[in-house]
């Protein structure tokens, strides 16, 4: 596992570009500039020569792996675990502005610059059917139409994994829901159809993302792993031994006390 910077020459330039070092003497403001100018990075505008590519990110688990907490249920679509997997993201400009409301300022910091790449590049999302909606089997009606309100924060077509399809779902701002009952490589085909060459967001919720990482079909992910221990929901990471011989991994801390972790593809 590698930490801020992957090589001596990246670590050098954001040194003189920057003022920034590792370790204890980081500086988090340079840090943030740093991170916002990799994601920079990252054209809106997706290039004939470089593939579309299947990411992860700002997908939160607890120390102990889980991303959800025991008894999803309208009231409380994270279970026990409340919002607490949240409360990194929440005070960030781009969870602000997606309609995530928080007391304090927004804020342009470590954990902004990792947000702030959440929608950069995306043309659709794939997402499971508790992220959806808080109850699985058939559909009572189809009035249900997401926890985001009439405008959700996708901005994209969004397939849900269900074994209970019904027709697709327009919402205002470009956002389109997709039922579709599918394992992962056909969804990912679907999705990349929607996506018209821009890349494809694996949404969550854990057991999703555990799905797509077996098979193989994740390029990219940015998990934030948050200091409480939930003891019991959904976890990510089992079934996944040896996940790190196929990505390279760096790590950021945040004054927040989250730390984000980029996995990357190896090869």
């Amino acid at each position: 596992m590698r930490t801020v910077f992957p090589t001596k020459e990246l670590r050098d330039e954001a040194v003189e570009k920057y003022h920034a070092t590792e370790g204890g003497k980081q500086t988090f403001g340079n840090l943030a500039t740093y991170v916002a100018d990799l994601a920079e990075e990252t054209s809106d505008t997706p290039s004939p020569d470089r593939a579309a590519r299947v990411r992860v990110h700002s997908f939160s688990v607890s120390i102990d792996g889980f991303g959800v907490g025991e008894g999803q249920r309208l009231e409380t679509p994270f279970g026990h675990a409340g919002t607490r997997l949240l409360e990194w993201a929440l005070p960030t400009r781009t969870f602000q502005e997606m309609g995530f409301h928080d007391e304090q300022e927004a804020s342009n910091g470590v954990d902004e610059a990792f947000a702030s790449r959440w929608n950069t590049g995306i043309g659709a999302e794939i997402m499971g059917r508790n992220k959806f909606a808080p109850k699985l089997g058939p559909w009572p009606n189809e009035e249900w139409r997401g926890w985001w309100g009439d405008n959700p924060p996708f901005h994209t077509p969004v397939i849900v994994l269900t074994h209970h399809p019904r027709p697709p779902l327009e919402m205002e701002g470009g956002t389109s829901f997709h039922f579709l009952d599918a394992g992962p490589a056909e969804a990912l085909e679907k999705a990349r159809e929607l996506a018209k060459g821009r890349d494809i967001r694996i949404g969550g919720g854990a057991s999703t993302i555990r799905q797509f990482l077996q098979a193989d079909l994740i390029d990219e992910m940015h998990i934030v792993v948050v200091p409480i221990v939930l003891g019991r929901g959904e976890r990510l990471w089992d079934g996944l031994e040896e996940l790190e011989q196929r990505f390279r991994i760096e790590s950021v801390t945040s004054p927040s006390g989250v730390i984000h972790m980029t996995f990357w593809r190896r090869g």
